[in-house]
């Protein structure tokens, strides 16, 4: 298996990575109550997912 012969300096390593960013968390309104809600998960205002309850919210 192949070794590097040098230690690859801080600023080569930093040029590498410019691209690992974080990205923002996307929301679509809930179709039961129109809260903004992650997709494809349970709205945590209403408790429902693809028209039906599936928890009960206590308020």
């Amino acid at each position: 298996m192949a070794l590097p012969k040098r230690r690859q300096s801080k600023a080569r390593g930093r040029k590498r990575r410019t691209h690992y960013k974080a990205t923002a968390i996307s929301s679509s309104p809930c179709p039961q109550c129109g809260q903004p809600k992650i997709p494809h998960r349970i709205c945590s205002y209403c408790g429902y997912y693809k028209g039906k309850a599936i928890i009960s919210i206590t308020e």
